[in-house]
């Protein structure tokens, strides 16, 4: 049986995933900035903001885990690991207000004429529908390896993003291919993306805020951990056991009977 690893390991494991993912967004979005202003794609620049906010969130989860590691103290005897949660659910407010803020600009772009973006903007487009499909692949299986929330939901993020530009490069190809009389597509493409983001940030606030509120883990791993106790010489029965999820950890509370 392979050995479990510790808790450094996962952390690092996890770390690894997100600055891979930083690296991967940041490059994105400079890339699409540059495309949707130079061709003229606002539904490019709304996916490029979509990366840039994922840039700032990927920060804020790297300083959240870089936090949740130091050690309990006197003031914090349970450690720090609820500073994941706390950094995701203020990200996910954030994601929510920038794409409500692209709908807006979208919506009053809908009835302002504009050039017909160029060949290439669809390139872009289709770069970024793969290389975010294989981000979300490589993060959801480190993710449920972990355990760690913030993998999972950046995973799906990246998922969302994929998503996103497949919005974007069917609008962009309805405004090639059929002329200016569907130059709304571009805009309504970028609804689209808006869409996703909040629906994406939502999901992220409901899962951190779930962590902070002390929900029970689920009901496999809390039997298994009462398998485990029940099963030392001694206990005649276990009578509570409270398990709650904190970052990448786990705190029980269990109360036995003996003899």
């Amino acid at each position: 049986m392979a050995a479990r690893p510790s808790v450094s390991d996962v952390y690092s494991a996890v770390t690894r995933a997100a600055l891979l993912g930083l690296i991967a967004n940041l490059t994105l979005g400079v890339v699409k900035l540059v495309g949707g202003i130079l061709g003229n794609s606002f539904a490019l620049i709304a996916d490029a903001v979509n990366s840039i906010g994922d840039v700032v969130t990927t920060v804020v989860v790297l300083f959240a885990l870089r936090v949740a590691q130091r050690p309990a103290d006197a003031e914090h005897p349970y450690g720090h690991t609820r500073a994941e949660g706390i950094a995701a659910t203020n990200v996910a407010l954030l994601i929510i207000v920038s794409a409500l803020m692209i709908a807006w600009e979208a919506i009053e772009r809908l009835t302002v004429r504009h050039d017909l973006p160029p060949a290439w903007t669809l390139w872009i487009a289709g770069a970024n529908v793969v290389i975010k499909e294989g981000l979300y692949q490589y993060k959801v299986r480190v993710g449920r390896r972990t355990g760690s929330a913030s993998i999972i939901a950046n995973a799906w993020d990246h998922r969302s993003d994929a998503l996103c530009a497949l919005a974007v490069l069917a609008g962009l190809g309805v405004v090639r291919f059929f002329g200016p009389r569907f130059i709304w597509a571009d805009e309504a493409a970028s609804l689209v993306v808006a869409a996703a983001i909040v629906w994406s940030g939502a999901q992220l606030f409901r899962s951190s805020a779930s962590e902070l509120m002390d929900v029970q883990a689920d009901s496999e791993f809390v039997d298994h951990i009462r398998d485990c106790a029940s099963s030392v010489p001694g206990v005649a029965q276990v009578e509570t056991l409270w398990v709650r999820k904190s970052g990448l950890e786990y705190f029980a509370d269990i109360h036995i009977q003996v003899d």
